[in-house]
């Protein structure tokens, strides 16, 4: 059974936008970070024929692998959860001239981005993934030992949070995903207006 754990803070920071000063929202609580060993272990224990050390190597492998071709300007999509792919981040200001860019002095940083597959059999789109889990507030998880399970109705955003209020709210642990936790990345390179999570324009986040 899923258990998505979280706690309602009030968004205090002052120089937020007024209509958000106040209120309350939801942000997401982890309870440990899974690294490649613990995951093979785990895979190794739920109905795999293959054994804990097969299991990471092939992580481990993917790994490289994956690193590897994206490095050569490909993406590397994984059916039925998604695809990697890199952005760029670029200096402020950029150049003034095409002919002035240069690599070296505008580009500052590459990132690995991960867009879920939003395909009709698995979609891992944002809203469609809120339907999977349950939702436990881990205030009374802790008072009382159970949760409150809620079961999100459809088009209900009333728990979304727009990234702005707290930074340290999502940790964007898949290594790339949406600085927006209420959005979903564009199809990359189909769009943006040269920030975030385009292939070719600018990254901010």
């Amino acid at each position: 059974m899923s258990k998505i754990l979280y706690e309602v803070y009030k968004n205090d920071i002052k120089d937020s936008e007024s209509a958000m000063f106040g209120k309350y929202y939801a942000r997401l609580k982890s309870i440990e970070t899974m690294n490649i060993s613990k995951m093979a272990k785990h895979i190794s224990e739920h109905g795999s024929v293959f054994t804990e050390d097969v299991v990471e190597g092939v992580m481990k492998k993917f790994k490289s692998c994956l690193i590897e071709m994206l490095l050569e300007s490909k993406k590397v999509k994984v059916n039925g959860l998604g695809t990697f792919y890199l952005t760029c981040e670029c200096q402020k200001g950029g150049a003034d001239k095409e002919e002035d860019f240069n690599v070296k002095e505008n580009l500052k940083a590459l990132h690995i981005r991960f867009l879920p597959d939003q395909t009709a059999e698995e979609n891992l789109s944002s809203r469609e993934f809120i339907k999977k889990a349950e939702f436990y507030n881990i205030k009374n998880l802790l008072n009382t030992g159970s949760g409150d399970a809620i079961t999100p109705s459809d088009g209900d955003d009333s728990g979304d949070t727009d990234g702005k209020t707290d930074g340290n709210e999502n940790e964007n642990q898949n290594g790339g995903s949406n600085p927006d936790p209420g959005t979903v990345n564009p199809e990359p390179g189909n769009g943006g207006n040269g920030g975030g999570g385009t292939e070719d324009g600018t990254d901010e986040s």
